[in-house]
């Protein structure tokens, strides 16, 4: 078995223009990752940058009214994920920058895809697009050739008369085959390796490692079945077209299918039903029965009790910010709400999809591919979640100082000092996890290892009796 490993690739070396192919793209390929390199140290350094200025800029604030400072607010950048040269994911259609201020939950803003002049799933080079899409059809064609190269120059029937099993053979045509993608596969990894040493660490390792073997289960299980054809049917061009075909419904139509056939059955409300629900309870109150005005005179008798005053002018703090950070309180709790429902609609669409992958690999190829590097919807969510409850203790630290900083009710001339503003925290965005990652996408994983098992299945009990002519 051994030996034909050998032999198949001995046979590849020879082919000058799968040679000729094979440096061209892996030039390709090393040059794809090299101008993803680029942009993701482009980004990096524009982050850090406005980064920088926008921090220097609050800590420069001289005296002002803190409310008038959650008005200013400031903005808080996506950072650059070091993998996204790899797979980026949905990081070109989703936004950057986010303004975090008072009173209001925005939106990002400034993605890739709104300042593009065509968008097209095809229409930028992109790393992902050559480890999906044409590493797998060089894989197929290769793993036909080999098996129909052996029927027509009549050596297969040698080879079986020597000894050989049929088994035996088609997996070893089969890893001689797959070795070829993974081989490209390697280079891809190593060049991407080189490029960020500096910024190489345990998590990106594993993260790398656990990518590479989602890509090596997914090229063995293509190539294992283009060979499992080719042997199995007599007619060499029924073979190829027929995995052809397969990976053309699987890469092709039925992701579109399952998403399309996903959205509906857990379907998002419209951003302008939801922009409709969030200000209907913000000014009602969840419960519908508790209006903004009748709040506020709850809030403010609850306060005189609280001091054992008469009157707001007669209170040792400013009631304003207490108002103010109550309506604050009013809109996180319509946030958690709304944005909690579309987290779980979320979610269920991508338990939903990621079902498809029992009868399609490469949709649980490309979850795991996203997740592994870092761009996929779940840590785009993470980084608005991270924002959100920054915002929140940012604005109540201005609202809080409005309030007890010194001042008195009705006083909105009053200023806090530079040293106050200094001391507001700055946002820092914690990364997610590996576990937690791997906890979202495990039956991805475990889906493409079950497709490997089934390939080989089929390799070992379909071709063990058969007679190939």
């Amino acid at each position: 078995m051994w030996q034909i490993i050998k032999n198949e690739w001995y046979s590849l070396t020879r082919n000058r223009t799968l040679l000729t192919v094979s440096i061209g793209f892996v030039g390709l390929l090393i040059a794809t990752i090299y101008l993803g390199h680029l942009q993701t140290q482009k980004n990096t350094q524009q982050y850090i940058e406005a980064k920088n200025h926008l921090r220097t800029q609050w800590e420069s604030i001289r005296a002002m009214n803190p409310h008038g400072a959650a008005h200013y607010g400031t903005y808080v950048f996506k950072p650059a994920n070091v993998l996204s040269s790899l797979d980026e994911g949905v990081n070109s259609i989703t936004g950057k920058v986010l303004r975090v201020e008072g009173h209001v939950q925005n939106e990002i803003m400034y993605s890739e895809a709104s300042q593009s002049q065509t968008i097209s799933k095809f229409g930028k080079l992109k790393g992902a697009l050559l480890l999906q899409y044409i590493i797998p059809l060089l894989l197929i064609f290769l793993a036909f050739q080999s098996i129909n190269r052996e029927k027509q120059s009549g050596r297969l029937k040698l080879l079986l008369l020597q000894g050989i099993t049929i088994t035996q053979l088609t997996f070893a045509k089969t890893l001689a085959v797959c070795s070829y993608g993974i081989g490209l596969l390697l280079v891809t990894i190593s060049a991407y390796t080189i490029l960020n040493l500096d910024n190489i660490t345990t998590n990106i390792i594993a993260r790398a490692g656990l990518f590479f073997l989602s890509y090596s289960l997914y090229y063995f299980i293509l190539t294992a079945l283009t060979v499992y054809l080719s042997a199995r049917w007599v007619s060499t061009n029924l073979a190829l077209t027929s995995m052809l075909g397969v990976w053309i419904f699987w890469t092709i139509f039925l992701p579109n299918m399952l998403m399309s056939s996903v959205e509906s059955l857990h379907e998002l409300p419209s951003r302008e039903a939801l922009k409709a629900a969030m200000k209907e309870d913000r000014a009602k109150g969840l419960d519908g029965h508790n209006p903004a005005d009748e709040r506020s005179k709850e809030l403010e008798k609850q306060i005189l009790e609280e001091y054992q005053v008469d009157s707001l002018s007669q209170l040792p703090i400013n009631f304003d910010g207490i108002v103010m950070q109550e309506d604050e309180e009013i809109g996180n709790q319509v946030w958690d709400k709304h944005f909690g429902n579309l987290r779980n609609v979320f979610e269920d669409q991508k338990q939903s999809y990621q079902l498809g992958g029992i009868v399609n690999p490469f949709i649980s190829l490309q979850n795991a591919s996203m997740g592994l590097a870092g761009s996929d919807n779940l840590h785009h969510q993470e980084f608005l979640v991270q924002v959100e409850n920054y915002r929140r203790v940012f604005i109540k630290e201005l609202n809080d100082q409005h309030a007890f900083g010194g001042s008195k009710t009705g006083d909105w001339g009053w200023k806090a000092d530079n040293d106050f503003f200094k001391s507001v925290s700055d946002f820092n965005y914690q990364p997610i996890q590996l576990s937690t990652v791997i906890g979202n996408y495990s039956i991805d994983l475990i889906l493409l290892l079950g497709w490997g098992v089934v390939v080989s299945f089929l390799l070992i009990s379909g071709t063990k009796k058969m007679r190939i002519q």
